[in-house]
């Protein structure tokens, strides 16, 4: 594996952990609300993740041994999640049917913000792959002098 191709796949991990904290930060200023665009309270959303290979054009026509189980991640999409909705009695609320229940998601706070810290520390982990093979590239041009 070269540099180069080590860098691709830090950058694609950056990417997908970014996306991931995106949504997870799209589900915690959600957690209140009861309608959406749509009429319904908003929909729990997560993201898929699909491994991807890292191959170079050159790579693809060579079919390099080396390279050829090398894979970065993508974001295959973001899906709502299919959990039914917490009922809540307030019969004072706006938005409460005429039993006096308000729909809110089902979202977790303790489940999102573990998931916050996860992705975190994936992408923390991504920065210091990159630094790494930066380290390499300045040692090489170093040795190279």
């Amino acid at each position: 594996m070269d540099l180069m191709t080590a860098l691709d796949i830090g950058a694609s991990g950056l990417t997908a952990q970014r996306a991931q904290l995106n949504v997870i930060s799209m589900n915690m200023a959600n957690i209140r609300t009861t309608k959406t665009e749509t009429g319904g309270p908003y929909q729990r959303k997560s993201v898929s993740f699909e491994a991807t290979p890292v191959y170079s054009p050159f790579d693809q026509a060579m079919q390099d041994q080396l390279n050829r189980n090398l894979e970065g991640v993508k974001v295959l999409g973001v899906t709502q999640d299919q959990r039914p909705f917490k009922q809540v009695y307030e019969p004072n609320h706006p938005d409460a049917n005429d039993q006096g229940y308000v729909f809110y998601p089902d979202i977790n706070v303790v489940e999102e913000m573990a998931n916050m810290m996860q992705t975190m520390r994936g992408y923390e982990a991504n920065v210091q792959t990159i630094e790494s093979v930066k380290r390499m590239f300045q040692k090489a041009l170093i040795i190279g002098q």
